[in-house]
C-alpha cells in the first residue's frame, strides 16, 4: 500500500528563485536549506506530495503556485562545494548533514494568495499552521489536507 499523499508549503525569495523560474526549468533541486526542522520535513516527503509554492521577502508575500515533490530526499551537493554560500565544513559525503528534494512545477495560481489574507483565516487553519504563527520562519512547513483545501479555495 502506498503512503497517503502529504502536503507542504515551501518558501522561496522570488529574487533568488521564483515560480516563474520553476515553470521555466520544470524541475529543480530545493537546495540550500540549512535549518534542521525544515530539512527533516524534506526527509519526510514522498514523490507525489503536493507543494504550495510561497514567495517570501518580497512586496506581497504569499502563495503563488503549486508544485509536486519529484524525488525523495537525497544529499544536497551544495554542502560540499567550498565556494557555495551553503558550504558546510562539518558535512562529509559519508555523513552528509543536509538533504534536499526535487520539486516539479504544476501550475501558477490564478492570483497570489497574500499572507495578509491567509492570516484572516488563521482560526480556520488551526493553531498548528506555522505560517500564521508569530516568529515562525521555517522555509518548509507541513500542511494538512484540510489546510491545503482551504488555502486553494481562496484562489
Amino acid at each position: 500500500m502506498s503512503p497517503r499523499k502529504r502536503y507542504w508549503l515551501m518558501k522561496s525569495e522570488p529574487d533568488a528563485f521564483s515560480i516563474d523560474d520553476l515553470q521555466r526549468v520544470g524541475t529543480e533541486p530545493w537546495s540550500g536549506v540549512r535549518n534542521y526542522q525544515a530539512r527533516n520535513h524534506m526527509r519526510d516527503m514522498q514523490v507525489g506530495d503536493g507543494v504550495l509554492f510561497y514567495h517570501s521577502s518580497c512586496a506581497v508575500p504569499g502563495i503563488v503556485g503549486i508544485a509536486t515533490v519529484a524525488t525523495t530526499a537525497y544529499p544536497d551537493p551544495t554542502q560540499f562545494e567550498r565556494k557555495s554560500d551553503y558550504y558546510d565544513p562539518k558535512s562529509t559525503r559519508e555523513q552528509p548533514r543536509w538533504d534536499l528534494v526535487d520539486v516539479a512545477f504544476e501550475r501558477k495560481l490564478k492570483r497570489v494568495i497574500p499572507l495578509e489574507e491567509i492570516k484572516q483565516h488563521a482560526a480556520a487553519l488551526g493553531d498548528g499552521f506555522a505560517l500564521t504563527q508569530r516568529g515562525s520562519r521555517l522555509s518548509v512547513l507541513p500542511v494538512t489536507a484540510a489546510q491545503w483545501k482551504l488555502l486553494l479555495s481562496l484562489e
